[in-house]
């Protein structure tokens, strides 16, 4: 088998993170990503096919956030949330009320009714709290990322279940350092010009079939590896993801010379930022076939840093676990393996199809990576040669999975975790039904 190309990794990572930039789902920039994504895998000799979804597209032009403290509005940098109604252009204006997460648990919420409402968080993931708050009728929703204590803003997104089913009001995020200034300010002040507009997001699928060596069988697992090509705004996502997508790309031309007996499927996805939109549609799409298989996931997301340490969540079994952990290892790369239910990644869908998987990562700090969903995620916060590490280890354990004689792996999620997946897929995702991202 041949070795990762460091140089290759760069080149895409330069050309999606610097010659695109920003990768808004739904934008011309994400098109133009995927236009690359599927050309170059193409190239290396995969049947690539594009699917296209619908997705609300972040609009933003103008956003500003002031606190009235020390009897002047004083304003702070702020970042308007995915899924986030605009403002028309107005500023708008309430008494500021800071919101701890365990206070959602009151019985009534009626006294954020028309107020400046502070979470101090990036997420509510209790549905009915969030059905709540938007009918207690807030005037609007400042999030405090409360992982980080930067100055710069980052924004995450709104679930689209819960916006599609509970509405939403304007909604911004700013950094834990200037909310810790402003936390005994009187009132808050937004205004946001723009809004989600109705747009279309991609899936690029490239299909590596079974060799003319090997005898085709519908029934036999799917092998899928996967990244996203999507970023959040105003971030040029070198990490969060284009050294994902340069892991599928690098898969996809180190894999198709090598003989299979199964299907291997390298997935870039679009709508991540947006809780893995793009992977939920193509699992609800194909869920008879990925049902009735089963198989294994891999999905990259975030794994560059140049100084850290891998995380390997498996959503498997022990066995399974030891089983990577074994291969990898014995390719030199060294990580952290857990076995849990991540839902904020593009393996989470699989999982609720049943399909056992793996999440690759790489944390910097305790909380994460200090530079996510920021302008600074940029080439120099990368280590190639860390990279190519792991996408050579890869390289193995995905050959092994199409190319073993009987599968290795369970191609099925032991029961244990399943309450926990279909838990965080009807409250996070809205089951299978899902829903129809439309206002």
């Amino acid at each position: 088998m041949q070795n990762c190309d460091p140089r290759l990794i760069d080149h895409h990572i330069a050309w999606l993170s610097e010659t695109i930039g920003p990768r808004l789902a739904g934008s011309t920039e994400e098109a133009a990503a995927a236009d690359y994504i599927a050309e170059t895998m193409r190239a290396h000799g995969a049947e690539v096919t594009i699917e296209r979804f619908p997705v609300r597209s972040r609009r933003v032009t103008e956003e500003s956030c002031a606190f009235l403290h020390d009897g002047r509005w004083q304003e702070v940098p702020c970042s308007t949330v995915g899924g986030s109604v605009g403002t028309d252009g107005q500023t708008i204006e309430g008494d500021l009320v800071i919101v701890e997460p365990p206070m959602l648990r009151r019985e009534s919420y009626d006294l954020y009714r028309g107020k400046a409402v502070m979470l101090l968080g990036t997420h509510i993931e209790n549905p009915d709290h969030y059905r709540r708050l938007i009918a207690a009728g807030p005037a609007f929703l400042i999030l405090v990322d409360v992982r980080y204590p930067a100055a710069e803003p980052r924004a995450d997104g709104l679930f689209p279940a819960y916006v599609h089913a509970y509405g939403v009001v304007p909604t911004v995020a700013v950094p834990y350092q200037h909310a810790w200034r402003f936390a005994n300010a009187r009132s808050a002040r937004v205004r946001i010009v723009g809004g989600p507009v109705d747009s279309q997001s991609q899936n690029v699928i490239a299909e590596l079939l079974p060799t003319a060596a090997a005898p085709i069988d519908d029934d036999q697992p799917i092998v899928l590896v996967g990244g996203h090509h999507d970023t959040q705004a105003d971030s040029p996502g070198a990490d969060d993801n284009a050294t994902g997508v340069a892991a599928v790309i690098e898969l996809t031309r180190l894999l198709a010379p090598i003989p299979r007996r199964r299907p291997v499927r390298l997935i870039s996805f679009g709508a991540e930022e947006q809780l893995s939109v793009g992977s939920a549609s193509y699992v609800r799409t194909h869920r008879s076939e990925v049902e009735r298989r089963g198989g294994y996931v891999c999905n990259f997301d975030s794994f560059g840093s140049r100084m850290g340490w891998f995380d390997l969540h498996v959503c498997a079994d022990g066995a399974t676990a030891g089983w990577l952990q074994e291969l990898i290892e014995g390719h030199g790369v060294f990580s952290d393996y857990t076995i849990d239910t991540v839902p904020y990644q593009d393996a989470f869908p699989f999982h609720a199809a049943g399909l056992p998987g793996h999440w690759v990562y790489r944390a910097n700090c305790t909380a994460g990576r200090f530079y996510h969903h920021q302008p600074d995620d940029d080439r120099s916060k990368l280590d190639l040669t860390l990279i190519a590490a792991m996408i050579d280890a890869h390289a193995r354990v995905v050959s092994e999975l199409a190319g073993a004689e009987a599968f290795p792996v369970s191609a099925r999620l032991p029961v244990d975790l399943r309450e926990q997946i279909e838990r965080y897929w009807r409250d996070c995702f809205g089951g299978w039904d899902g829903f129809t991202d439309r206002g």
